[in-house]
């Protein structure tokens, strides 16, 4: 139960409910336990008077006899359906607040989890697969909200009922109380012995669940490459392999929880045959009534239920603790990029200093960036050229503190980047990712990503500066035509197009283009490159890429080797070099002109 012990704060912020709840379950069993002293007294009465009854054979009294016995006996009748109307009211109660409790306390369980989710830093998700990040806001909550609701609802019916039903047994006859209630302990060791079993198939289970989301996940995003490889019975027996280890250890747990149903069935069927024989050897004797036997029977099928739900709830509360249990692994987990204490929002300027900077990614241990030192005054453009694989989007990542650095120190407008307010940060810096991602949206909701607030005018103003106005225009239903999921159903270069439509609708004062442009074409790109120049005018920008755009006019350029600067300069500069630089700026022009 100490994983579940994380669920505490939810019951206190809806103790009132619980409470409540706890009261109807009472109300309820307390008017459950009245109709089988009113079965015992209407048996005794029917067995004392059946013999009154034949002495007045013959006699008229024998008409009126009958008559008030009759009523005695409609009395007891009303009286029943009245109680089991009253209990059914405080059953509804019951579940009016205890099951809605759990409702709310998984809606707000699902938020927390969601929400903590988009506070933990990119390392994380590095490290989780999409898949398992699903399947615990989803699966794992779903049978946690089994532990919250019927499990603890008919947790407290029983213990309640145990109460009130042993009591009123005892108060009629110690002996064949103890000898009905004698097989409950061999059901309590039963099972303690089992629940072991059940918690350690119960996580496998949900590690299994998680394994088959994610492939599922991966299969469905990457369908496009699964088809075009024609590897669709291959993914598919792999599926079924993961699918198969999934079946056999569910049913190694349903052979488990099988395993209690007939025991709980048999020993409470053992303790009605004890009620039979020892309350039959009590009436012969005369300590007890056949009303009193008629009664216990009665009070050993109010047990059964709950009795035999023993096992269906060990069995909810060990699943749930074992996906609370992988629930509390994210939940406790905390972001390594976080505001510092007392960071206050600020304006951003511009002003970007890297000051010998060095990073390693801590999961992987490899060295991105080694002693990059350089600095850019507000509305300087800079471009960063190399390599795949030499740092360029690792420093973009630094800049947009995805990551600290793990030497050196970054400045913005001369304060150290881990000092500034971490959202406000990112919300004044424009970044086009090299891995476009579109949601599964409208085009002009796409685009309004950047900015919540956009006029249907600035979306159209950022798609015609994006060079994608056109494209939109020709589509269906144009900016309200529906994206498919990550954009399958829209070309590369109009992704990337789109993706650069939502950083310039944010007009930010520092924007980021990380090999934006690399899926669109010649004079298209031209198109772009013209737009920017005038949108940039007054803006720090830095152009991360692949190509090299002599179009743009850069105040400084960088080249970047194996994490290092080779070379730094302006276009002219490092042509007359003849390095790295020159030799991108030769095979792009080679490249150019072999184009027909």
């Amino acid at each position: 139960m100490k994983h579940l012990a994380y669920l505490n704060q939810y019951f206190l912020r809806y103790k009132w409910r619980l409470l409540m709840g706890m009261a109807f379950v009472l109300l309820s069993n307390i008017f459950a336990v009245i109709p089988p002293k009113i079965i015992r007294n209407a048996f005794d009465l029917v067995k004392d008077n059946i013999a009154y009854y034949r002495m007045y054979d013959g006699f008229t009294l024998q008409t009126h006899y009958y008559s008030g016995f009759g009523k005695a006996i409609l009395l007891f009748g009303v009286s029943m359906i009245v109680l089991a109307l009253v209990r059914g009211g405080f059953m509804f109660l019951m579940r009016q607040t205890i099951i809605v409790m759990s409702r709310l306390i998984e809606f707000d369980l699902r938020n927390d989890m969601y929400a903590h989710y988009q506070h933990l830093s990119t390392a994380f998700y590095r490290r989780n697969s999409t898949g398992d990040l699903m399947s615990r806001i989803t699966e794992d909550i779903n049978r946690v909200r089994m532990y919250l609701g019927p499990a603890i609802m008919y947790t407290v019916n029983l213990v309640v009922l145990i109460i009130i039903v042993v009591g009123a047994m005892l108060r009629v006859n110690v002996q064949l109380t103890f000898y009905v209630l004698l097989p409950l302990p061999v059901l309590a060791m039963s099972i303690y012995l089992v629940n072991s079993l059940i918690h350690r198939r119960s996580e496998a289970i949900q590690t299994q669940l998680s394994r088959l989301t994610t492939l599922a996940q991966e299969a469905f995003s990457g369908i496009r490459v699964v088809k075009a490889y024609t590897q669709e019975n291959a993914t598919g027996a792999f599926f079924n392999h993961e699918s198969e280890l999934y079946k056999q250890k569910s049913l190694q747990l349903a052979r488990v929880q099988a395993f209690f149903g007939p025991l709980m069935m048999l020993l409470v069927g053992l303790s009605t045959i004890l009620t039979i024989f020892i309350g039959g050897m009590g009436v012969i004797n005369g300590s007890i009534t056949s009303g009193n036997v008629a009664e216990f029977v009665l009070y050993v099928n109010m047990l059964t239920w709950p009795v035999t739900s023993v096992g269906w709830v060990a069995a909810l509360v060990q699943r749930a603790a074992a996906s609370q249990k992988r629930i509390n692994e994210f939940m406790n987990t905390q972001p390594d990029i976080t505001s510092p204490a007392g960071a206050q929002p600020f304006a951003l300027q511009g002003n970007i200093v890297f000051n010998n900077v060095s990073f390693t990614y801590p999961d992987t241990g490899v060295k991105a960036l080694q002693h990059i030192s350089f600095s850019l005054r507000p509305g300087e453009k800079m471009a960063l050229v190399g390599r795949t694989g030499s740092g360029k989007s690792t420093l973009a990542e630094l800049l947009l503190r995805k990551y600290d650095a793990t030497e050196g120190q970054i400045l913005i407008d001369g304060k150290p980047i881990e000092t500034l307010h971490l959202h406000s940060l990112r919300s004044q810096i424009g970044y086009v990712p090299q891995d476009v991602f579109l949601f599964s949206d409208l085009v002009k909701n796409n685009i309004a990503f950047g900015n919540k607030t956009a006029t249907m005018q600035q979306i159209t103003l950022a798609a015609q500066q994006a060079a994608v106005l056109k494209d939109i225009e020709q589509l269906p239903q144009q900016f309200d035509t529906m994206v498919g999921e990550r954009g399958v159903t829209l070309s590369g270069g109009q992704k990337q197009r789109i993706s650069l439509a939502r950083a310039l609708i944010k007009n930010p004062q520092c924007i980021i283009f990380d090999d934006c442009l690399s899926a669109v074409d010649a004079e298209t790109e031209e198109t772009i490159i013209n737009h920017l120049n005038t949108f940039l005018a007054d803006k720090t920008a830095i152009i991360i890429t692949h190509r090299i755009f002599a179009l743009m006019n850069f105040d400084k350029i960088l080249v970047l080797d194996e994490g290092q600067i080779a070379e730094e300069g302006t276009h002219d500069e490092l042509l007359l070099k003849q390095g790295i630089y020159y030799e991108l700026y030769q095979k792009q022009q080679a490249e150019t002109k072999a184009m027909p």
